[in-house]
């Protein structure tokens, strides 16, 4: 069994940009998310959209997918991808003194390479847009826990996060 690769790096070690020339056009889609860990004070605000600055969450939407549509621009080698759909969610968490907000992006594009980099850049996108939103009355908030889910498509085929990956 052969080691496993970095596809980033050329035979000499060097970084470089992967070439996608030759794979098919298949569907592909990813699922990524992250927590804005903020005050319950802070969560309040947020659910009564009483925010000094406006609607945080549909602020955050639009940076999240504006995010997913130049992750090419935020991460070196990652290929610019025609996107076909981009969604952003949020959930609260009520817990205590400590609670968050689950921020979900899924991406959809058809294209020769995946969208994992897209959905992850739409999760942290989205989470500082709300922490800028929210900074005025809970500094002490953070973004926290960014991962991939889940992708679909490609040579791989479909991978998801389980209990083993953390």
């Amino acid at each position: 069994m052969s080691e496993p690769r970095l596809t980033h790096l050329d035979d000499a070690g060097r970084a470089h940009m992967v070439d996608v020339a030759s794979k098919p056009a298949t569907l592909r889609r990813a699922v990524a998310e992250g927590r804005l860990v903020l005050a319950a004070a802070t969560l309040a605000l947020l659910q009564s959209g009483q925010v000094a600055k406006g609607d945080a969450l549909a602020v955050a939407r639009v940076a999240g997918i504006q995010g997913a549509k130049r992750a090419a621009e935020w991460i070196p080698l990652c290929h610019p991808v025609r996107l076909d759909a981009v969604q952003i969610a949020f959930e609260p968490e009520e817990g205590g003194q400590a609670c968050a907000i689950r921020i979900r992006a899924e991406v959809v594009a058809v294209d020769r390479t995946g969208v994992e980099m897209e959905a992850m850049t739409a999760v942290a996108a989205a989470g500082l847009a709300l922490y800028d939103m929210i900074k005025g009355v809970d500094r002490s908030a953070r973004l926290a826990d960014v991962c991939l889910l889940s992708k679909e498509g490609g040579r791989s085929g479909v991978w998801r996060r389980d209990a083993t990956h953390g």
